[in-house]
């Protein structure tokens, strides 16, 4: 048995952020394979009766934090020796920083003779990504996209391995006579966080005035912003815009295994996102439920979508995006098809199958420096 240690001090479970969940799809792999998996965290929002997630003494975060909240957090050098001492007195075989900052990588507290991982679920050029990815055994990204960009970024990728996100749930598609049902009337049922790039607001207001069906948001607030405030502001703008569209609801937050499941009573979703995902959890569910999907033509979001829905040249206008939903609505045949084409898109994305991926790609790799 190995045991693996993931440090992400803004996890909590149900957090509305795909690096939460992919972290949490990890774990639960590596558990279904035998091995013992640990989550470290500073949220306030951990939860005690989880022995799995360990939260730190010698930080706090504040609920929601910026990245300058937790890096004045972590001048102290309290911290790193905690992290250390953890991972030693767990006997932690694996340490995977779960981000170059929230996931200390850039301090990369490990003890001796433990390997290490840098998690890279989002493309950062900075000195504290930098020297995360520098100390790191591997760097783990979660698509082939994303070894793309950062090779074009000049990073040395020798070391960097792509390890597919995991649906923590899967959606249950319904049947065939449901599924025409919501094609002709059902939904459109979109999941998002409070985040100024996933293009909420833009969308609410392109909504054709023609639109009868009914558009139901789930938004929800992570531990972390961009800045003071970002989330709520967001949230904000989308129930105002939301006020001027009779058919619009602007939803509370889901638990994670709830999402699938949520999409699987919608006719499709809209990924709006104006820059691109490196993933696309909220697309994989959607897909698990057999709901098509419908987003912009950039990131991995095209090659995890396939036939299962359709494309729009990237910066087009959210317009567009409810034109290309509206003609795939319409033809009964293309949309069948997508529909009947989802599920395989991401049966293969289990906990299971990315953790052996993951421990493969630290064994195979021993440390070295990532960019010339």
């Amino acid at each position: 048995m190995t045991t693996i240690a993931f440090v992400l001090l803004s996890y909590s479970a149900d957090v509305p952020a795909g690096l939460e969940r992919s972290v949490a799809a990890l774990a639960a792999g590596l558990r279904e394979l035998g091995h013992r998996a640990v989550i470290v965290t500073a949220a306030g929002r951990a939860s005690s009766a989880d022995t799995d997630v360990v939260a730190l003494d010698s930080v706090r975060l504040a609920d929601p934090a910026t990245e300058d909240d937790l890096l004045a957090a972590l001048r102290h050098p309290e911290v790193a020796d905690e992290v250390s001492a953890l991972l030693k007195r767990l006997d932690v075989d694996i340490a995977c920083w779960a981000d170059a900052s929230w996931g200390l990588g850039y301090l990369a507290p490990a003890p001796a003779g433990v390997r290490t991982a840098l998690y890279a679920a989002v493309m950062r050029t900075d000195p504290l990504f930098d020297e995360a990815a520098a100390q790191a055994s591997v760097v783990v990204t979660t698509s082939p996209f994303m070894l793309r960009e950062a090779a074009a970024e000049g990073y040395d990728t020798a070391r960097w391995a792509a390890v597919p996100n995991a649906l923590l749930t899967s959606g249950k598609p319904p049947g065939a006579v449901r599924r025409e049902l919501l094609r002709r009337a059902g939904p459109v049922r979109i999941v998002a966080r409070a985040e100024p790039h996933k293009g909420v607001r833009e969308l609410i207001e392109a909504i054709p005035a023609s639109t009868r069906r009914p558009v139901e948001i789930v938004l929800a607030a992570a531990g972390f912003e961009y800045w003071p405030g970002m989330q709520d502001d967001v949230i904000d703008e989308c129930r105002r815009a939301a006020r001027t569209k009779p058919n619009v609801r602007v939803l509370p937050a889901l638990p994670w295994r709830a999402v699938p499941d949520f999409f699987a009573g919608g006719c499709l979703t809209i990924i709006s996102t104006t820059s691109p995902e490196s993933w696309c959890n909220a697309a994989a569910e959607a897909l698990s439920a057999g709901t098509p999907v419908v987003a912009y033509d950039f990131g991995h979001v095209p090659d995890l979508v396939g036939r299962a829905g359709v494309m729009v040249p990237p910066g087009r206008t959210a317009t567009e995006l409810w034109t290309a939903a509206n003609s795939l609505l319409r033809d009964r045949r293309a949309y069948r098809a997508a529909s009947r084409a989802a599920p395989g898109r991401v049966a293969a994305h289990t906990p299971s199958a990315a953790a052996a991926a993951f421990l493969d790609a630290v064994t195979r790799h021993r440390t070295g420096r990532s960019r010339p």
